[in-house]
């Protein structure tokens, strides 16, 4: 009996933890207490697990937040397509890196003065962002917003006037919302990405016709 109450006990453990996960804040703050060898990005991956789709679309859409020459998206834009295709189509649960790019890694001191400077900020919106009506536990849902994702990621990677930032800043709440399990958030995510696809569309309908009236 004592036995099975301990393993009820140990369920419930399991289960709390896996709908109410580490925040990311937390996570980093752990993984800057590395001190004897380099903290790679396989090591953040498998850190992570399933909420690393999350976790890389917010790092690669935060620097297609900031405004930049015309034609940085051509090379901010293909990580963020890297990683939404894999949400869309790999068969495994969290993102896997080419061996070159998972093994660059920082020196821990590095890592810690980073960490120390995201982890206000990161609390912040933690407070904000937390795990609640999570709805997309299957690999199927998971996938949906993946496909979403490919989307938003392939119009920021476009070369469109004006219509970078919306995809961008969708997915970067897309993917703190997953990382998060905060299912209100991917649905507010969700419908920002559609509002922008909706701009994008709007910008290059406007164009053509523009070029069309004047040819």
């Amino acid at each position: 009996m004592t036995d099975r109450a301990e393993t009820w006990v140990a369920g419930l453990a399991t289960a709390r933890d896996h709908y109410q996960p580490e925040n990311l804040s937390d996570l980093l703050v752990r993984l800057a207490r590395t001190r004897d060898r380099k903290v790679t990005i396989r090591d953040i991956a498998i850190a992570l697990q399933d909420r690393s789709f999350g976790a890389f679309l917010l790092v690669f859409a935060l620097p297609n937040l900031v405004p930049l020459p015309p034609g940085s998206t051509f090379i901010l834009g293909l990580p963020l397509v890297f990683v939404a295709w894999q949400m869309a189509a790999s068969p495994g649960g969290r993102v896997f890196f080419p061996a070159r790019i998972g093994d660059y890694g920082v020196q821990p001191e590095t890592f810690e003065a980073i960490v120390n400077r995201l982890v206000p900020w990161m609390r912040w919106a933690e407070k904000l962002v937390i795990p609640r009506f999570w709805l997309f536990e299957s690999r199927f849902a998971e996938r949906l917003i993946g496909l979403l994702a490919l989307i938003l990621a392939i119009v920021v990677f476009l070369p469109i006037p004006l219509g970078n930032w919306p995809p961008a800043f969708a997915l970067a709440v897309l993917g703190f919302a997953h990382s998060q399990r905060d299912g209100l958030g991917v649905l507010v995510g969700g419908i920002i990405g559609l509002l922008s696809l909706a701009v994008a569309g709007f910008v290059v309908y406007t164009a053509f016709a523009v070029v069309a009236f004047v040819i």
